[in-house]
């Protein structure tokens, strides 16, 4: 069973043994600060195995606090970083044995924003299409649509990396604005464009011999990347007579 993320004896024994909630009663909780979270995710959660309510004898679920504090924490990380699960399950386990943990370096948008996120541990999370699809809270038609479009593509062996549960879920938010794949597709058109762009100033640093050449290439690599999404940013804000905070 999962220990305690806090790490403190918060709930004492009668609490475990008599606070116990029902599904519903766990939904009416998380929607404070999820308001889109449904009893289908939190089953789906469940079964990839980050959470582990008990049972009661007539077979349904009963969830512990810490199981609800579980659930915040896996819900907040989709959707302030958008983590794929087998990363998510891996950050709470090590958490829980009590390690010092870093989240990955995953891109992801705040206030606008793209940010990229630093980190001392080189990432290449693979999530496969089911974790995609709960990440992004989509349907199979949605992302087949998506993929149509070129909008997602999957790897070689039908996996996807962690940039595309981003894409996904920026895609799905713009969603419900009325922007249909078929908008976003002209984003995706410029910015093949602008990785184009960058891929030829940094190319023949890419071809150089000197290893050390090579591994500056990468370097700035991500640094034009950092400025043209800024510029991207800006360009876009004064087109629209905005300011993003």
């Amino acid at each position: 069973m999962h220990r305690s993320l806090s790490g403190g004896a918060g709930h004492g024994t009668a609490a475990a043994d008599s606070g116990l909630m029902s599904i519903g009663t766990v939904l009416n909780v998380l929607r404070d600060e999820f308001p889109e979270v449904t009893i289908s995710k939190i089953r789906f959660l469940e079964s990839e195995g980050l959470i582990e309510p008990q049972r009661a004898p007539s077979g349904y679920r009963k969830f512990s606090a810490h199981d609800v504090e579980r659930l915040g924490h896996v819900l907040r990380m989709q959707r302030d970083h958008y983590l794929p699960l087998k990363v998510i399950r891996e950050h709470l386990d090590a958490m829980e044995r009590g390690e010092a943990v870093q989240l990955p370096a995953v891109g992801r948008q705040r206030d606008g924003e793209s940010v990229v996120e630093a980190s001392d541990t080189p990432t290449a999370v693979r999530i496969g299409r089911a974790e995609l699809l709960a990440a992004a809270e989509v349907g199979e038609q949605e992302l087949q649509e998506w993929e149509s479009y070129g909008l997602i593509t999957p790897l070689a062996d039908g996996a996807y990396d962690a940039e595309a549960v981003t894409v996904a879920a920026l895609v799905a938010e713009l969603g419900r604005f009325g922007i249909e794949p078929r908008h976003i597709r002209l984003m995706k058109a410029a910015a093949d464009r602008e990785a184009g762009l960058v891929d030829q100033v940094v190319a023949p640093l890419k071809r150089h011999r000197n290893p050390q050449t090579r591994a500056h290439a990468d370097a700035r690599t991500k640094e034009l990347a950092g400025l043209t999404v800024k510029l991207h940013a800006a360009l876009v804000q004064t087109a629209l007579g905005v300011r993003l905070p």
